[in-house]
Protein backbone atom coordinates (compact mmCIF):
# COMPACT_ATOMS: atom_id res chain seq x y z
CA UNK A 1 0.00 0.00 0.00
CA UNK A 2 1.30 3.46 -0.88
CA UNK A 3 2.33 5.69 2.02
CA UNK A 4 1.24 8.82 0.17
CA UNK A 5 -1.84 10.65 1.49
CA UNK A 6 -4.92 9.92 -0.56
CA UNK A 7 -6.37 12.93 -2.45
CA UNK A 8 -9.61 14.20 -0.99
CA UNK A 9 -11.81 17.17 -1.74
CA UNK A 10 -14.57 18.35 -4.03
CA UNK A 11 -15.07 16.10 -7.06
CA UNK A 12 -16.98 18.76 -9.02
CA UNK A 13 -16.12 18.55 -12.73
CA UNK A 14 -17.86 21.59 -14.25
CA UNK A 15 -16.05 24.95 -13.83
CA UNK A 16 -17.27 27.07 -10.91
CA UNK A 17 -16.06 30.16 -12.79
CA UNK A 18 -15.51 30.58 -16.51
CA UNK A 19 -12.64 33.06 -16.16
CA UNK A 20 -10.44 34.06 -13.21
CA UNK A 21 -7.99 36.95 -12.99
CA UNK A 22 -4.68 36.22 -11.25
CA UNK A 23 -3.69 39.50 -9.58
CA UNK A 24 -0.15 38.51 -8.67
CA UNK A 25 3.16 37.31 -10.09
CA UNK A 26 5.91 34.74 -9.62
CA UNK A 27 5.45 31.18 -8.46
CA UNK A 28 2.10 31.80 -6.75
CA UNK A 29 0.61 33.17 -9.99
CA UNK A 30 1.79 30.08 -11.83
CA UNK A 31 0.47 27.89 -9.01
CA UNK A 32 -3.01 29.41 -9.33
CA UNK A 33 -2.96 29.10 -13.12
CA UNK A 34 -2.19 25.39 -12.89
CA UNK A 35 -4.99 24.63 -10.45
CA UNK A 36 -7.44 26.65 -12.55
CA UNK A 37 -6.47 24.66 -15.62
CA UNK A 38 -7.26 21.42 -13.78
CA UNK A 39 -10.62 22.93 -12.77
CA UNK A 40 -11.45 23.99 -16.34
CA UNK A 41 -11.23 27.71 -15.50
CA UNK A 42 -9.81 30.12 -18.05
CA UNK A 43 -7.07 32.32 -16.56
CA UNK A 44 -5.99 35.88 -17.19
CA UNK A 45 -2.67 37.00 -15.69
CA UNK A 46 -2.16 40.71 -15.11
CA UNK A 47 1.54 41.57 -15.33
CA UNK A 48 4.02 44.43 -15.29
CA UNK A 49 6.46 45.22 -18.09
CA UNK A 50 9.18 43.46 -16.11
CA UNK A 51 7.21 40.20 -16.05
CA UNK A 52 6.11 40.12 -19.68
CA UNK A 53 8.05 36.88 -20.29
CA UNK A 54 7.39 35.28 -16.90
CA UNK A 55 6.38 31.63 -16.56
CA UNK A 56 2.92 32.61 -15.32
CA UNK A 57 2.36 34.85 -18.34
CA UNK A 58 3.41 32.07 -20.70
CA UNK A 59 1.16 29.53 -18.97
CA UNK A 60 -2.01 31.66 -18.76
CA UNK A 61 -4.82 31.58 -21.32
CA UNK A 62 -4.48 35.35 -21.61
CA UNK A 63 -1.99 37.89 -20.26
CA UNK A 64 -2.52 41.63 -20.02
CA UNK A 65 0.14 44.22 -19.23
CA UNK A 66 -1.05 46.62 -16.55
CA UNK A 67 1.88 48.90 -15.83
CA UNK A 68 5.62 49.39 -15.34
CA UNK A 69 7.92 47.46 -13.04
CA UNK A 70 7.16 49.57 -9.97
CA UNK A 71 4.56 47.62 -7.99
CA UNK A 72 2.64 50.73 -6.99
CA UNK A 73 1.84 51.30 -10.66
CA UNK A 74 1.02 47.68 -11.49
CA UNK A 75 0.42 44.94 -8.92
CA UNK A 76 -0.58 47.46 -6.25
CA UNK A 77 -2.79 49.56 -8.54
CA UNK A 78 -6.43 48.39 -8.19
CA UNK A 79 -7.93 50.45 -11.06
CA UNK A 80 -5.74 48.67 -13.62
CA UNK A 81 -6.49 45.24 -12.18
CA UNK A 82 -10.25 45.81 -12.05
CA UNK A 83 -10.29 47.20 -15.59
CA UNK A 84 -8.53 44.10 -16.89
CA UNK A 85 -10.85 41.79 -14.96
CA UNK A 86 -13.97 43.43 -16.38
CA UNK A 87 -12.60 43.73 -19.90
CA UNK A 88 -11.58 40.06 -20.09
CA UNK A 89 -14.82 38.74 -18.62
CA UNK A 90 -13.33 37.50 -15.36
CA UNK A 91 -15.81 36.48 -12.70
CA UNK A 92 -13.30 36.09 -9.87
CA UNK A 93 -9.96 37.50 -8.72
CA UNK A 94 -7.28 35.48 -6.96
CA UNK A 95 -4.82 37.80 -5.18
CA UNK A 96 -2.21 35.16 -4.26
CA UNK A 97 -0.10 36.33 -1.32
CA UNK A 98 1.62 39.66 -0.76
CA UNK A 99 0.64 42.75 -2.77
CA UNK A 100 -3.14 43.27 -2.42
CA UNK A 101 -3.99 39.86 -0.97
CA UNK A 102 -4.79 41.26 2.49
CA UNK A 103 -6.08 44.66 1.39
CA UNK A 104 -9.76 44.94 2.42
CA UNK A 105 -10.25 47.96 0.18
CA UNK A 106 -9.21 45.94 -2.87
CA UNK A 107 -11.49 43.09 -1.80
CA UNK A 108 -14.36 45.56 -1.44
CA UNK A 109 -13.67 47.03 -4.89
CA UNK A 110 -13.76 43.54 -6.39
CA UNK A 111 -17.08 42.74 -4.73
CA UNK A 112 -18.63 46.09 -5.67
CA UNK A 113 -17.74 45.37 -9.31
CA UNK A 114 -19.45 42.00 -9.24
CA UNK A 115 -16.21 40.00 -8.93
CA UNK A 116 -15.77 37.15 -6.49
CA UNK A 117 -12.72 37.80 -4.32
CA UNK A 118 -10.84 34.60 -3.49
CA UNK A 119 -10.37 35.31 0.19
CA UNK A 120 -12.27 36.38 3.30
CA UNK A 121 -14.98 39.02 3.23
CA UNK A 122 -13.61 42.59 3.20
CA UNK A 123 -14.91 43.45 6.66
CA UNK A 124 -13.35 40.32 8.17
CA UNK A 125 -10.06 41.04 6.46
CA UNK A 126 -10.11 44.61 7.79
CA UNK A 127 -10.62 43.45 11.37
CA UNK A 128 -7.87 40.85 11.19
CA UNK A 129 -5.51 43.13 9.28
CA UNK A 130 -5.48 45.47 12.27
CA UNK A 131 -3.13 43.40 14.43
CA UNK A 132 -4.02 45.08 17.71
CA UNK A 133 -7.75 44.70 17.01
CA UNK A 134 -7.18 41.06 16.04
CA UNK A 135 -5.55 40.49 19.43
CA UNK A 136 -8.62 41.90 21.15
CA UNK A 137 -11.02 39.81 19.07
CA UNK A 138 -9.07 36.63 19.73
CA UNK A 139 -8.87 37.43 23.44
CA UNK A 140 -12.65 37.74 23.47
CA UNK A 141 -12.85 34.37 21.70
CA UNK A 142 -10.79 32.81 24.50
CA UNK A 143 -7.48 32.37 22.70
CA UNK A 144 -4.32 32.73 24.83
CA UNK A 145 -2.37 35.97 24.35
CA UNK A 146 1.02 37.22 25.44
CA UNK A 147 0.90 40.15 27.88
CA UNK A 148 0.52 43.31 25.83
CA UNK A 149 -1.88 45.94 24.60
CA UNK A 150 -5.05 45.25 22.64
CA UNK A 151 -5.20 48.84 21.42
CA UNK A 152 -2.52 51.00 19.78
CA UNK A 153 -0.35 53.01 22.18
CA UNK A 154 0.06 56.71 21.66
CA UNK A 155 2.58 59.01 23.31
CA UNK A 156 5.60 58.51 25.54
CA UNK A 157 3.67 58.43 28.82
CA UNK A 158 1.33 55.65 27.67
CA UNK A 159 4.20 53.66 26.18
CA UNK A 160 6.18 53.86 29.42
CA UNK A 161 3.19 52.91 31.56
CA UNK A 162 2.23 49.92 29.40
CA UNK A 163 5.85 48.79 29.09
CA UNK A 164 6.23 48.75 32.87
CA UNK A 165 3.08 46.61 33.11
CA UNK A 166 4.23 44.19 30.41
CA UNK A 167 7.91 44.02 31.32
CA UNK A 168 11.03 43.58 29.21
CA UNK A 169 11.92 42.28 26.75
CA UNK A 170 8.99 43.41 24.63
CA UNK A 171 8.31 43.86 20.96
CA UNK A 172 6.78 46.92 19.31
CA UNK A 173 4.64 46.03 16.30
CA UNK A 174 2.88 48.02 13.63
CA UNK A 175 -0.90 47.56 13.83
CA UNK A 176 -1.04 47.42 10.03
CA UNK A 177 2.16 45.39 9.75
CA UNK A 178 2.91 42.19 7.95
CA UNK A 179 5.61 40.29 6.12
CA UNK A 180 8.02 40.63 9.02
CA UNK A 181 8.18 44.42 8.69
CA UNK A 182 7.27 47.12 11.19
CA UNK A 183 8.45 45.43 14.37
CA UNK A 184 11.35 45.92 16.75
CA UNK A 185 12.50 44.25 19.96
CA UNK A 186 13.26 46.30 23.09
CA UNK A 187 15.59 44.70 25.64
CA UNK A 188 16.75 47.76 27.62
CA UNK A 189 14.68 50.59 29.08
CA UNK A 190 16.90 53.19 27.40
CA UNK A 191 15.89 51.74 24.03
CA UNK A 192 12.15 51.95 24.62
CA UNK A 193 11.17 55.46 23.52
CA UNK A 194 13.67 55.75 20.64
CA UNK A 195 12.51 52.37 19.32
CA UNK A 196 8.87 53.38 19.72
CA UNK A 197 9.46 56.51 17.63
CA UNK A 198 11.47 54.72 14.95
CA UNK A 199 8.92 51.90 14.66
CA UNK A 200 6.10 54.41 14.26
CA UNK A 201 8.08 56.15 11.53
CA UNK A 202 8.70 52.85 9.77
CA UNK A 203 5.03 51.89 10.04
CA UNK A 204 3.99 55.25 8.61
CA UNK A 205 6.44 54.96 5.70
CA UNK A 206 5.76 51.32 4.84
CA UNK A 207 2.06 50.91 5.66
CA UNK A 208 0.73 54.48 5.70
CA UNK A 209 -0.41 53.86 9.28
CA UNK A 210 1.77 54.84 12.23
CA UNK A 211 -0.19 53.01 14.93
CA UNK A 212 1.79 50.50 16.98
CA UNK A 213 1.10 48.19 19.92
CA UNK A 214 3.22 46.42 22.52
CA UNK A 215 3.60 42.74 23.24
CA UNK A 216 5.81 40.74 25.58
CA UNK A 217 8.71 39.14 23.68
CA UNK A 218 9.23 35.46 24.29
CA UNK A 219 12.87 34.56 23.84
CA UNK A 220 13.71 31.10 22.52
CA UNK A 221 10.14 30.53 21.37
CA UNK A 222 8.97 28.62 18.33
CA UNK A 223 6.72 29.89 15.56
CA UNK A 224 3.89 27.44 14.92
CA UNK A 225 0.86 28.01 12.71
CA UNK A 226 -2.39 26.20 11.99
CA UNK A 227 -3.75 26.01 8.44
CA UNK A 228 -7.53 26.31 8.16
CA UNK A 229 -10.26 26.20 5.56
CA UNK A 230 -13.68 27.70 6.21
CA UNK A 231 -16.78 28.29 4.09
CA UNK A 232 -19.85 30.50 4.14
CA UNK A 233 -21.94 27.68 5.59
CA UNK A 234 -20.28 27.62 8.99
CA UNK A 235 -17.87 24.78 8.31
CA UNK A 236 -14.29 25.12 9.61
CA UNK A 237 -11.60 22.49 9.04
CA UNK A 238 -8.06 22.61 10.46
CA UNK A 239 -5.34 20.89 8.44
CA UNK A 240 -2.62 20.46 11.02
CA UNK A 241 0.27 22.64 12.07
CA UNK A 242 3.45 23.93 10.47
CA UNK A 243 6.67 24.92 12.21
CA UNK A 244 8.10 28.14 10.74
CA UNK A 245 10.74 28.92 13.34
CA UNK A 246 13.72 29.25 10.96
CA UNK A 247 13.59 32.93 10.04
CA UNK A 248 15.75 35.85 9.00
CA UNK A 249 14.48 39.38 9.66
CA UNK A 250 11.21 37.83 10.90
CA UNK A 251 10.71 36.20 7.49
CA UNK A 252 10.61 32.43 7.07
CA UNK A 253 13.25 30.30 5.35
CA UNK A 254 12.28 26.73 6.30
CA UNK A 255 8.85 25.31 7.11
CA UNK A 256 7.69 21.83 7.96
CA UNK A 257 4.61 19.84 8.88
CA UNK A 258 4.00 18.47 11.39
CA UNK A 259 5.93 20.61 13.88
CA UNK A 260 8.58 18.44 15.56
CA UNK A 261 8.69 17.99 19.30
CA UNK A 262 5.46 19.74 20.28
CA UNK A 263 4.25 19.04 23.79
CA UNK A 264 1.69 16.24 23.96
CA UNK A 265 -1.78 17.45 22.99
CA UNK A 266 -0.65 20.94 22.02
CA UNK A 267 -1.37 20.46 18.31
CA UNK A 268 -5.00 19.65 19.08
CA UNK A 269 -5.28 22.58 21.50
CA UNK A 270 -4.00 25.00 18.83
CA UNK A 271 -6.35 23.56 16.21
CA UNK A 272 -9.32 23.92 18.53
CA UNK A 273 -8.36 27.52 19.32
CA UNK A 274 -7.98 28.26 15.61
CA UNK A 275 -11.43 26.89 14.79
CA UNK A 276 -12.95 28.87 17.66
CA UNK A 277 -11.24 32.08 16.55
CA UNK A 278 -12.26 31.59 12.91
CA UNK A 279 -15.91 31.06 13.83
CA UNK A 280 -15.86 34.09 16.14
CA UNK A 281 -14.98 36.46 13.27
CA UNK A 282 -16.88 34.68 10.48
CA UNK A 283 -13.73 33.70 8.60
CA UNK A 284 -14.03 32.14 5.11
CA UNK A 285 -11.48 30.73 2.68
CA UNK A 286 -7.94 29.56 3.41
CA UNK A 287 -6.06 31.18 6.26
CA UNK A 288 -3.48 30.70 8.96
CA UNK A 289 -3.55 31.34 12.68
CA UNK A 290 -0.04 31.96 13.98
CA UNK A 291 1.16 31.16 17.50
CA UNK A 292 4.30 31.42 19.58
CA UNK A 293 5.10 28.24 21.48
CA UNK A 294 7.38 27.82 24.48
CA UNK A 295 7.32 24.40 26.09
CA UNK A 296 3.72 23.59 26.95
CA UNK A 297 2.59 27.21 26.59
CA UNK A 298 1.27 28.88 23.43
CA UNK A 299 0.09 32.39 22.61
CA UNK A 300 -1.80 33.77 19.63
CA UNK A 301 0.11 36.23 17.41
CA UNK A 302 -1.91 37.03 14.29
CA UNK A 303 -4.02 35.76 11.42
CA UNK A 304 -2.82 35.65 7.82
CA UNK A 305 -6.01 35.95 5.79
CA UNK A 306 -4.67 34.48 2.55
CA UNK A 307 -2.82 31.52 1.14
CA UNK A 308 0.67 31.22 2.66
CA UNK A 309 4.02 30.82 0.92
CA UNK A 310 4.47 27.59 2.88
CA UNK A 311 1.10 26.05 2.00
CA UNK A 312 2.69 23.21 -0.05
CA UNK A 313 3.90 21.37 3.06
CA UNK A 314 0.30 21.09 4.23
CA UNK A 315 -0.77 19.91 0.79
CA UNK A 316 1.96 17.26 0.80
CA UNK A 317 0.91 15.70 4.10
CA UNK A 318 -2.87 15.95 3.58
CA UNK A 319 -3.34 15.50 -0.18
CA UNK A 320 -5.60 18.59 -0.30
CA UNK A 321 -5.22 21.27 -3.00
CA UNK A 322 -5.65 24.43 -0.93
CA UNK A 323 -5.96 26.75 -3.94
CA UNK A 324 -8.75 24.58 -5.35
CA UNK A 325 -10.59 24.73 -2.04
CA UNK A 326 -10.11 28.51 -1.94
CA UNK A 327 -11.75 28.87 -5.33
CA UNK A 328 -14.63 26.56 -4.47
CA UNK A 329 -15.36 28.53 -1.29
CA UNK A 330 -15.21 31.82 -3.23
CA UNK A 331 -17.90 30.40 -5.51
CA UNK A 332 -20.16 29.95 -2.49
CA UNK A 333 -19.85 26.19 -2.22
CA UNK A 334 -19.51 24.37 1.11
CA UNK A 335 -16.21 22.74 1.97
CA UNK A 336 -15.91 19.39 0.27
CA UNK A 337 -14.24 17.76 3.26
CA UNK A 338 -14.94 17.33 6.93
CA UNK A 339 -12.54 17.41 9.83
CA UNK A 340 -12.59 13.63 10.07
CA UNK A 341 -11.47 13.42 6.42
CA UNK A 342 -8.16 15.10 7.28
CA UNK A 343 -5.57 12.40 7.95
CA UNK A 344 -2.05 13.85 7.63
CA UNK A 345 0.67 11.34 6.82
CA UNK A 346 4.41 11.57 6.94
CA UNK A 347 6.53 14.72 7.06
CA UNK A 348 6.92 17.53 4.54
CA UNK A 349 9.64 20.20 4.57
CA UNK A 350 9.92 23.35 2.46
CA UNK A 351 13.04 25.45 1.83
CA UNK A 352 12.82 28.84 0.15
CA UNK A 353 15.48 29.55 -2.46
CA UNK A 354 15.93 33.32 -2.57
CA UNK A 355 18.25 35.42 -4.71
CA UNK A 356 20.01 36.75 -1.62
CA UNK A 357 23.55 36.84 -0.25
CA UNK A 358 23.59 35.28 3.24
CA UNK A 359 27.09 36.69 3.85
CA UNK A 360 25.67 40.21 3.49
CA UNK A 361 22.72 39.77 5.85
CA UNK A 362 20.63 38.19 3.08
CA UNK A 363 20.86 41.23 0.80
CA UNK A 364 18.90 40.77 -2.48
CA UNK A 365 20.94 39.84 -5.58
CA UNK A 366 19.10 40.70 -8.80
CA UNK A 367 20.59 39.64 -12.12
CA UNK A 368 20.34 37.20 -15.00
CA UNK A 369 20.08 33.49 -14.30
CA UNK A 370 22.53 31.64 -16.53
CA UNK A 371 22.00 28.27 -14.87
CA UNK A 372 18.74 27.07 -13.38
CA UNK A 373 18.24 23.34 -13.01
CA UNK A 374 15.85 22.34 -10.18
CA UNK A 375 16.11 18.98 -8.43
CA UNK A 376 13.81 16.05 -9.13
CA UNK A 377 13.30 12.52 -7.87
CA UNK A 378 10.72 10.75 -5.74
CA UNK A 379 8.55 12.96 -3.53
CA UNK A 380 10.32 16.19 -4.51
CA UNK A 381 8.20 19.17 -5.56
CA UNK A 382 9.61 22.48 -6.83
CA UNK A 383 7.32 25.51 -7.09
CA UNK A 384 9.09 28.09 -9.23
CA UNK A 385 8.64 30.69 -11.94
CA UNK A 386 12.33 30.97 -12.84
CA UNK A 387 14.18 29.45 -15.79
CA UNK A 388 17.59 29.78 -17.50
CA UNK A 389 17.93 33.22 -19.04
CA UNK A 390 15.30 34.78 -16.78
CA UNK A 391 16.34 38.05 -15.22
CA UNK A 392 15.74 38.35 -11.47
CA UNK A 393 14.23 41.84 -11.13
CA UNK A 394 15.13 44.23 -8.31
CA UNK A 395 11.52 45.41 -8.10
CA UNK A 396 9.98 42.54 -6.15
CA UNK A 397 10.54 39.85 -3.53
CA UNK A 398 13.67 37.79 -4.14
CA UNK A 399 11.98 34.37 -3.97
CA UNK A 400 13.13 32.14 -6.85
CA UNK A 401 11.81 28.73 -5.91
CA UNK A 402 10.40 26.59 -3.14
CA UNK A 403 11.77 23.08 -2.74
CA UNK A 404 9.30 20.81 -0.96
CA UNK A 405 9.93 17.20 -0.04
CA UNK A 406 7.83 14.47 1.57
CA UNK A 407 8.92 11.31 3.39
CA UNK A 408 7.38 8.86 5.88
CA UNK A 409 9.42 10.35 8.74
CA UNK A 410 11.44 13.48 9.51
CA UNK A 411 14.90 11.91 9.23
CA UNK A 412 14.14 10.72 5.70
CA UNK A 413 12.57 14.07 4.81
CA UNK A 414 15.68 15.99 5.90
CA UNK A 415 17.96 13.59 4.03
CA UNK A 416 15.81 14.01 0.94
CA UNK A 417 15.88 17.79 1.27
CA UNK A 418 19.67 17.81 1.61
CA UNK A 419 19.96 15.71 -1.53
CA UNK A 420 17.52 17.92 -3.43
CA UNK A 421 19.30 21.14 -2.46
CA UNK A 422 22.64 19.62 -3.45
CA UNK A 423 21.19 18.86 -6.90
CA UNK A 424 19.82 22.38 -7.40
CA UNK A 425 22.04 24.13 -9.96
CA UNK A 426 21.42 27.84 -9.94
CA UNK A 427 23.48 30.94 -10.60
CA UNK A 428 24.52 33.83 -12.80
CA UNK A 429 26.74 36.93 -12.76
CA UNK A 430 26.46 38.55 -9.33
CA UNK A 431 23.70 36.19 -8.18
CA UNK A 432 23.97 34.51 -4.80
CA UNK A 433 21.25 32.32 -3.33
CA UNK A 434 20.22 30.86 0.01
CA UNK A 435 20.78 27.28 -1.18
CA UNK A 436 23.99 26.57 0.73
CA UNK A 437 22.76 28.39 3.83
CA UNK A 438 19.68 26.19 3.81
CA UNK A 439 21.85 23.08 3.68
CA UNK A 440 23.73 24.33 6.74
CA UNK A 441 20.45 24.88 8.54
CA UNK A 442 19.02 21.43 7.92
CA UNK A 443 22.34 19.86 8.97
CA UNK A 444 22.45 21.89 12.19
CA UNK A 445 22.22 19.57 15.23
CA UNK A 446 19.58 21.68 16.95
CA UNK A 447 17.41 21.70 13.84
CA UNK A 448 17.87 18.00 13.21
CA UNK A 449 16.86 17.25 16.80
CA UNK A 450 13.80 19.51 16.50
CA UNK A 451 14.89 21.64 19.47
CA UNK A 452 15.46 24.83 17.46
CA UNK A 453 13.54 28.09 17.85
CA UNK A 454 13.33 31.49 16.16
CA UNK A 455 16.85 32.44 17.30
CA UNK A 456 18.52 29.56 15.42
CA UNK A 457 20.10 31.72 12.71
CA UNK A 458 21.45 34.18 15.27
CA UNK A 459 23.11 31.36 17.19
CA UNK A 460 24.53 29.87 14.00
CA UNK A 461 25.97 33.28 13.08
CA UNK A 462 27.52 33.63 16.53
CA UNK A 463 29.18 30.21 16.16
CA UNK A 464 30.52 31.17 12.72
CA UNK A 465 32.00 34.41 14.05
CA UNK A 466 33.58 32.61 17.01
CA UNK A 467 35.05 29.92 14.78
CA UNK A 468 36.44 32.51 12.34
CA UNK A 469 38.12 34.46 15.13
Amino acid sequence: MSSLPRPIGNRRTEPVFKTLLVANRGEIALRVVRTCREMGIRTVVAHSTVDKESAAVLAADEAVQIGPGAAKHSYLYPPALIEVALRTGAEAVHPGYGFLSEDPDFAEICVSNGLAFVGPRPEVMARLGDKSLARRLMSEAGLPLLPGTTKPVNGSAEVLAEARRIGLPLIIKASAGGGGRGMAIVREWAELLPTYRSTRATARAVFGDERVYLERFWQNARHVEIQLLADEHGNVVCLGERDCSVQRRHQKLVEESPAPGLAAGLSGILAEATARGARAVGYTGAGTFEFLVSGEEAAFMEVNSRIQVEHPVTEMVTGIDLVREQILVAAGLPLSLRQEDVKPRGVAVECRINAEDPSRNFAPCPGKLVEFSPPAGPFVRVDTHAYPGWRVPPDYDSLLAKVIVWAPDRAQALARMDRALAEFRIGGPGIHTTRDALREIIRNPSFREGTHDTSLLERMADVSVTSAS
